[in-house]
């Protein structure tokens, strides 16, 4: 393997790498969100267009350094920026991060796995790619799933980039809205003192929701193999 194509991830390792080191991710909490509410909330009146660039950035890397705030990061573009922008910014900057994540673990790794892969992930990986679009928006739309992990896996199965960021895209929007309208209430709730628990965000009834559009993503996958039994 050629250091060209190893660069990017050795690159990447090492950011990685320093974010663990200087602990960046101890920024990506409520308590520095509503600490810092004041200067933030002035920040985006004044410098409106730079703060939703700075934001979709910020979001890009937290997703692509793979640092456990993705959530914090939505959470805080509904309360800054209100929930259409806040959603649209998050959606945004999650796809771009993922999709450079994926980029540079497909050049990496992707033609060596595939070179070197049995017959079992062969065939998984054949499979996969057949209807890689219904799989990945599966996974995007159930959250049960690290989105690290569902960012590497479809390009160690060699999945092609348009439909990866396309299904990407589409299938973080419901629970992207969902986290940026729980943040646009935080003002509220930092107002009145309460505890604010992620885990408040999803009730039983709109995970169930959630689930099921992502069995429904998976329609078109169970309508070909039917046909092809037909035949």
């Amino acid at each position: 393997m050629s250091f060209k194509r190893l660069a990017p991830l050795l690159a990447l390792l090492a950011l990685i790498g320093a974010a663990f080191v200087f602990r960046l991710d101890r920024y990506l909490t409520l308590d520095v969100l509503r600490d810092n509410r004041a200067a933030l909330t002035a920040f985006v009146q004044s410098h409106g267009v730079a703060a939703a660039l700075g934001f979709v950035l910020s979001y890009a890397a937290v997703v692509a350094l793979s640092l456990p705030g993705a959530t914090i990061m939505t959470l805080a573009g509904g309360f800054l920026f209100g929930v259409p922008l806040g959603a649209a910014l998050a959606v945004i900057g999650a796809t771009a991060g993922a999709s450079l994540l994926f980029l540079i673990a497909r050049s990496a790794f992707g033609d060596l796995l595939r070179e070197r892969a049995g017959p079992f992930l062969a065939r998984m990986a054949d499979g996969f790619r057949q209807d890689a679009f219904s799989y990945l928006l599966f996974l995007r739309l159930v959250p049960a799933f690290p989105f690290w992990a569902v960012n590497l896996a479809p390009a160690l199965l060699g999945m092609r980039f348009p439909p990866f960021g396309a299904a990407t895209a589409l299938g973080i929007i419901p629970g992207t809205t969902v986290y940026s309208a729980f943040g646009a209430s935080l003002g509220q709730l930092f107002d009145a003192g309460a505890e604010v628990r992620l885990k408040d965000v999803f009730s039983p009834t709109l995970i169930a929701a959630l689930i099921g559009l992502g069995f429904l993503s998976l329609l078109p996958v169970v309508l070909r193999h039917m046909r092809e039994r037909a035949q």
